[in-house]
């Protein structure tokens, strides 16, 4: 349930939880428990435990470090930060190949004006079209925990968002007995102070919340060009028809997602990310 200076805690299946270390053959093994694993432990009592297997993981993130994970809930403030289609895209591609379910969850709405809530709509309405679940959420407004429940029961769901945006309000008002520190956006910086200092699973809604150090460091280093486009689920349906096996939607003549693009049957801004990303690790330095 929670990893902490050298610590896991297990949780039987009673509900009661462990204070453990590890089996030194992990290490030596190269592995790492991981908050979200399965495990086998052993415990004279409640303080003295060691997790003595690991069970294998459907999947697992370096960082935030977490396993087992159903579905990432991806939290983009729409206001202070300003909304970024850019780094929503680059946490949908992260998600995606991690083969973990996103949930869109647009915060601070009750920030917004309303010809910005227009604007906000229009985008919604692109991503909810490419088959994502978006969700609206707003502190001030007290709202949508009710839509959320349905969601997170019986989950183990990731809060994956830039710092600042608003992901322990969230959590808080889900579960008012969390009391997780919230810190207001620095001035300075522009962004939150990380409040959220190690990985734990809180219980929610009938479901477990990951809450993690908000990242905003975003590399693409386990993706390779070629597994880009796949990540891109706007993309599939044409992929199909482009005129060579293996398209990279870049320079190809005959590409049916560039004439997509051009027929507004993808959004451009989706392109436009899409070569972006691609540069970005064409530029990647080799790893050896």
């Amino acid at each position: 349930m929670k990893a902490l200076s050298g610590f896991y805690y297990v949780q039987d299946n009673e509900g009661e939880v462990y204070q453990c270390r590890a089996r030194g053959v992990f290490r030596k093994n190269k592995q790492t428990p991981l908050v979200g694993d399965y495990v086998e432990f052993e415990a004279a009592n409640k303080t003295d435990g060691t997790v003595t297997r690991l069970l294998s993981r459907k999947n697992a993130l370096i960082r935030p470090p977490v396993s087992n994970v159903d579905q990432a809930l991806i939290a983009v403030s729409v206001k202070e930060p300003d909304f970024s289609t850019v780094l929503l895209d680059r946490f949908l591609v992260l998600v995606e190949k991690h083969l973990i379910e996103p949930v869109i969850l647009f915060t601070k709405m009750d920030l917004l004006e309303q010809d910005e809530k227009n604007q906000i709509a229009e985008y919604r309405k692109i991503y909810e079209a490419m088959g994502y679940v978006v969700k609206e959420f707003s502190t001030a407004l007290n709202y949508h925990s009710e839509s959320l429940a349905p969601l997170l029961v019986g989950k183990t769901t990731v809060i994956a968002g830039q710092s600042g945006v608003g992901k322990s309000s969230f959590l808080n008002q889900l579960n008012p007995e969390l009391q997780i520190k919230t810190a207001e956006i620095s001035n300075s910086l522009g962004r939150g102070k990380h409040t959220t200092r190690h990985v734990e699973l809180v219980p929610i809604l009938g479901g477990h919340v990951a809450d993690t150090p908000g990242f905003s460091s975003l590399e693409f280093t386990d993706i390779d060009l070629e597994e880009l486009p796949k990540l891109f689920v706007d993309f599939e349906m044409y992929s199909e028809a482009c005129k060579f096996r293996g398209c990279m939607h870049m320079n190809e003549p005959k590409c049916r997602i560039k004439e997509a693009v051009d027929a507004g049957e993808i959004a451009k801004f989706r392109y436009d990310h899409y070569q972006q990303f691609y540069e970005e690790i064409k530029q990647r330095k080799p790893r050896y």
